[in-house]
């Protein structure tokens, strides 16, 4: 997501349907990282849905960063491994 200590923005209207990390800024000045897939993107709007599936909208004018991730791991299920004795 930087270059050399510069912020890129990598990701366009062909990553709809991809895994992203969009770094955004915050209105006091600092940022946030959403990550998800891009569900779609017009009007200059992206909607990206979170792993917890809630969808953010995010202005382009906003994105600070960007860049196409790879796919999520799967969640594992049920407690922790059993160890050997």
């Amino acid at each position: 997501m930087h270059v050399g200590g510069r912020l890129v923005h990598r990701i366009g209207h062909a990553d709809v349907g991809k895994r992203v990390s969009v770094r955004i800024r915050l209105p006091d000045g600092g940022f946030t990282d959403i990550v998800g897939v891009v569900e779609s993107w017009a009007n200059g709007v992206l909607a990206v849905r979170r792993r917890d599936d809630s969808v953010v909208e995010v202005a382009e004018s906003g994105i600070a960063a960007s860049r196409v991730v790879p796919p999520a791991p799967p969640r594992r299920r049920g407690g922790r491994p059993s160890q050997a004795p």
